[in-house]
């Protein structure tokens, strides 16, 4: 059982520091007992992000942010050369439906990309939606667009500030309008069409608002016809006594099968449930496949003669392909078509009567094409190691297109013949940089308990290991999510300064299958702090940096990794850049959708998972006296999925705590969410990050006019 005591107390002390005075933030005698241990959680006050308290406690420490930033005085300088190496064409893979093929394309630097289509690849595009049009300030995004089998209509979703909620549009491609259907709060969704109608998922709706931060539970599964309004819409599935778990309905491709996917991560289950109907069967209730979501997932791929190709880890921690019979489901009936592999599975997709699987290898893609009995037909010739995606298209496609990247090598698109196995050059992005200029080298460090970690560094040719370069250390680690290597524009501009990137392959995450992830889990979250902790004290013993010019970062469960670190080995770095954070790990099932984690901490609800969270919450391990890097937190205020309390109650314990001279400073954006909502604000972003680095590391970049593209541009 818990207990909380609330007693409200005012103490309004100035925190000041060599630097700075942060804003004074009020502390309330907030005790909570978890199983006889009573924390104590002064600042809970700030969880209401909506009260005029909290909104003013914002203001007052964005004040301090952006004038500490406002006197750094090649802050500009960075950001315009940020916006210099952003501006060229980016375009997403085409995707077929029917005579034409859909793509988005940003010019330059528009805040949002811009959805075309043409007849043939040959044809002149023309837009399908502008979402910069969508609102004024660029901040309200394309959150979703699904056209029905006929390619008749499309569903397109809208995503406001950077919001997880989406409203649900029906246009009519004929005549590219909107239709009057619209459908409110949906989250977690995709649309999958059925005849004249599709099905989404959608919670309740919130208390008015409480919108961004209530926790939202009971997924209802809905039917919505074309030209009908929401009220209208059929229940297909709900279970409000379990009320947290995901309810996802998907057909396949001729639209025969209706599939339930079902999770209960709120209940530490890591795998799902799957049940189906069929449509051309009198009886449309779903019947189970998978009756019981457990350890193990089992994920549909495509049909073929009333049989489902599916993937699961069950028997096979890094995924193999089976053969199953909805109709006979039961285990010892499946088929294993495709064996499980030493490398784990990242992705599998179907196109033109070929299955593409692509796996890892030392976290970099390998990818394969078999037929749809399972047979080894060839691998993809790929241009380089690096990250492969894509490959996905309908039964009767001949080609099909995927984009391959890398640290220094931007997006690129390649169009693969699926008779010959050909890959060609589709669209090549013109970068204004050389990536000869450059080097990405791959290290295995021991970390604290002899594990071999995967590392990848970058840095400008020529860069001498003598332990002085600026050096930004980023991971992840978590939700059996890989850190493969990609390109960014934005990451440019700080290897042009001589700076060091570097990405931590850190347990937790999918590089290694599902072991990988799960010695990163759970009770042993510990081993991901002892990863990054050993990648960085790797870099300063082998000279590429120091601790005074070493940098950490990450964002969400990243962010989280950041604060833990920081709290267990503060001197050994200069600056930390925590964002968009889980950094309260008592109360994070309390909003949103955080009770979806369960499966990935644990909870404080439950005695020997509130154990081990309490050794490392970023909140509750601040501790007086130590010496903690300059640290920037960001967050923002439409931020639905880690609610930005996090980093508030964060925010005003490290000022509360820290008495020495480095910043302790949070940014909090507006109109923006867990991600940018726009390219202005990624930007932005970018160069308060990079310049605070800089500026706490005792650097100054040089800054060369802009010079146009030569051809030694990507």
């Amino acid at each position: 059982m818990k207990k909380v005591i609330y007693s409200f107390v005012f103490l309004l002390p100035v925190v000041v520091t060599a630097q700075l005075q942060y804003p004074t933030t009020k502390k309330t005698e907030v005790v909570e007992d978890y199983h006889g241990t009573k924390i104590a959680d002064p600042y809970r006050w700030l969880e209401d992000d909506r009260s005029e308290e909290t909104k003013q406690w914002v203001t007052e420490q964005n004040k301090v942010t952006f004038g500490y930033l406002d006197k750094i005085s090649y802050r500009a300088d960075w950001l315009k050369r940020l916006e210099e190496i952003n501006n060229y064409p980016k375009y997403s893979s085409p995707s077929r439906k029917h005579e034409y093929f859909y793509f988005s394309k940003n010019d330059g630097l528009q805040n949002q990309s811009i959805l075309y289509r043409q007849k043939g690849l040959d044809g002149k595009p023309e837009v399908v939606l502008d979402p910069n049009k969508f609102s004024a300030d660029g901040t309200t995004g394309l959150g979703a667009f699904s056209l029905s089998k006929d390619g008749k209509y499309a569903v397109v979703g809208k995503t406001k500030g950077g919001s997880d909620w989406r409203t649900y549009y029906v246009m009519d491609m004929k005549t590219l309008k909107y239709l009057p259907d619209s459908l409110e709060w949906v989250k977690v969704s995709g649309a999958s069409w059925q005849g004249d109608g599709f099905f989404y998922s959608r919670y309740p709706s919130p208390e008015k608002g409480k919108e961004l931060s209530t926790k939202n539970e009971n997924h209802q599964v809905y039917y919505h016809k074309v030209g009908t309004s929401q009220d209208k819409d059929v229940l297909v599935y709900e279970d409000p006594i379990n009320a947290q778990r995901f309810h996802n309905v998907f057909t396949d491709e001729n639209e025969r099968f209706v599939l339930l996917n079902i999770s209960d991560r709120g209940k530490a289950k890591d795998g799902n449930a799957l049940w189906y109907y069929d449509s051309k069967s009198a009886d449309k209730k779903f019947k189970p496949i998978v009756k019981e979501a457990g350890d193990y997932d089992y994920s549909f791929i495509d049909e073929v003669n009333g049989k489902f190709i599916m993937s699961t880890n069950d028997g096979a921690l890094n995924q193999k392909v089976i053969l199953m019979d909805p109709a006979n489901p039961q285990k010892g009936n499946w088929k294993t078509i495709i064996d499980e592999k030493p490398e784990n599975i990242s992705s599998i997709t179907t196109a033109g009567g070929k299955i593409f699987i692509t796996y890892l290898k030392d976290v970099t893609s390998r990818v394969y094409v078999y037929d749809f009995n399972g047979k080894l037909e060839r691998e993809v010739e790929l241009p380089a190691l690096g990250t492969a995606s894509g490959f996905g298209g309908e039964r009767n496609d001949k080609f099909v297109f995927y984009t391959f990247t890398s640290i220094t090598f931007p997006p690129t698109i390649y169009r693969y013949d699926i008779a010959t196995g050909k890959s060609t050059v589709f669209r090549k992005p013109e970068v204004k940089f050389n990536p000869e200029d450059f080097v990405t080298e791959q290290v295995f460090y021991p970390s604290k308990d002899g594990t071999k970690i995967p590392m990848f560094i970058t840095y400008k040719k020529g860069t001498e290991k003598n332990g002085k370069n600026p050096t930004i250390l980023y991971a992840y680690g978590g939700f059996n999510i890989s850190s493969n290597p990609s390109f960014s524009p934005s990451r440019i501009t700080w290897l042009e300064q001589g700076g060091i990137f570097c990405i931590a392959n850190i347990r937790g995450g999918s590089e290694y299958g599902e072991k990988w992830h799960e010695a990163g889990m759970r009770n042993k979250k510990q081993n991901v702090f002892d990863d990054f902790i050993a990648a960085g004290e790797f870099l300063v013993d082998k000279k590429y940096t120091s601790s005074s010019h070493l940098a950490i970062q990450g964002g969400s469960n990243g962010g989280l990794l950041v604060g833990a670190v920081i709290n267990q080995k503060p001197d050994l770095f200069k600056v930390a850049i925590p964002q968009v954070g889980v950094m309260d790990m008592l109360r994070f099932q309390k909003f949103t959708i955080g009770w979806n984690w369960v499966a990935e901490y644990g909870s404080s609800d439950n005695e020997a998972d509130f154990k081990n969270l309490i050794t490392y919450s970023p909140i509750h391990n601040i501790k007086p006296g130590l010496n903690y890097p300059a640290t920037i937190i960001t967050t923002a205020d439409h931020d639905d999925r880690v609610v930005p309390a996090h980093s508030f109650k964060y925010a005003a314990t490290l000022q509360e705590h820290y008495k020495g001279a480095n910043p302790t400073l949070i940014r909090i954006d507006v109109n923006s969410g867990h991600g940018a909502s726009n390219l202005k604000k990624g930007l932005e972003t970018a160069a308060d990050i990079y310049s605070f680095t800089f500026y706490n590391m005792g650097l100054t970049p040089k800054f060369e006019p802009a010079k146009p593209a030569d051809k030694k541009a990507f």
